[in-house]
């Protein structure tokens, strides 16, 4: 036989795209396999932190439910009692200590002032709005720093 005709002929080129088809086929699959795990690792991730996160009753769902048990999952209110680097802790409610973040994208305001990360004191006061990490830190976009608690004074009742 002819290897010139052979490699001219249809069933040679049809052999040839099912082989080409079948490559893509499995490189289609591949990419959704990835895809797959990819999710999956989040999804691990994520369970493995799922009370940090999402702010769970630290006895799980079978217990209390009151508002109490919950916790903030995207922010925090309380005061700063440590500062490392660019992580913050928070002792907030329930002296729950908090790690937050921050990044080129929080902003950080005293009053109508903002401010530099390199203001921020222990002991300050602060209400931070973020969104939680997969880790169960909160990554800030807003930190407003509040004045002290003794300098919030009630305003007097008028007469009426």
């Amino acid at each position: 036989m002819d290897t010139n005709k052979f490699f001219q002929s249809k069933f040679f080129k049809g052999v040839l795209c099912g082989i080409a088809a079948l490559i893509i086929i499995l490189l289609i699959f591949k990419a959704g396999m990835i895809a797959g795990i990819k999710k999956a690792e989040f999804s691990g991730h994520w369970s493995d932190n799922y009370h940090r996160n999402f702010g769970g009753p630290p006895n799980g769902f079978g217990g209390n439910l009151g508002d109490r048990d919950f916790l903030e999952a995207n922010g925090v209110f309380g005061q700063i009692i440590k500062i490392d680097g660019s992580a913050i802790i928070v002792k907030g409610r329930q002296d729950v200590e908090k790690v937050v973040l921050i990044n080129d994208q929080t902003i950080i305001e005293r009053f109508r002032e903002t401010i530099k990360p390199e203001n921020l004191k222990v002991d300050d006061n602060i209400v931070v709005i973020g969104e939680p990490s997969d880790a169960g830190q909160i990554v800030a976009k807003l930190i407003r720093i509040l004045p002290p608690p003794e300098s919030f004074k009630p305003l007097p009742m008028p007469r009426i």
